[in-house]
């Protein structure tokens, strides 16, 4: 499967609130899977964990050898690239999965990009809580 070029990001209405991920595959310059899932309630960061963990397992049922995660959340970059120490509990847990998922690939990188360039994965997050709430 090659390279898999993947943007995540968690969306939270409120911290906690109804909360949201949305995560978006693409090899070169096709889109070949968009995730928008509702994921009830709970903080920002860990919304945004939630939707690297599921970019993740889906890049592992598609078989890629390496992924490119990019993030707007400066925290998961900083924490899975070691510059930043897991100290929340319920972030640790999730942390060490995606730690796990990630031993499954020949290479992972994780980039910081702007807010501005991750607007496909936080329209899918977004919907996802907009979604829940109107059934509601």
């Amino acid at each position: 499967m090659g390279i898999l070029h993947v943007y995540v990001d968690g969306a939270s209405k409120g911290n906690p609130g109804p909360s949201g991920i949305g995560v978006i595959i693409c090899r070169g310059v096709e889109t070949i899977k968009n995730i928008s899932c509702y994921i009830g309630e709970t903080t920002n960061n860990v919304a945004e964990y939630t939707a690297l963990i599921y970019a993740l397992q889906e890049c592992l049922l598609l078989k890629a050898e390496s992924v490119i995660i990019n993030t707007d959340s400066q925290l998961i970059h900083r924490q899975i690239n070691r510059q930043y120490k897991v100290k929340n509990a319920n972030i640790l847990g999730l942390y060490n999965q995606a730690l796990r998922l990630m031993s499954g690939f020949k290479k992972v990188l994780v980039n910081h990009i702007r807010r501005e360039d991750n607007r496909g994965a936080d329209k899918l997050a977004t919907k996802a809580v907009k979604e829940q709430l109107k059934k509601q």
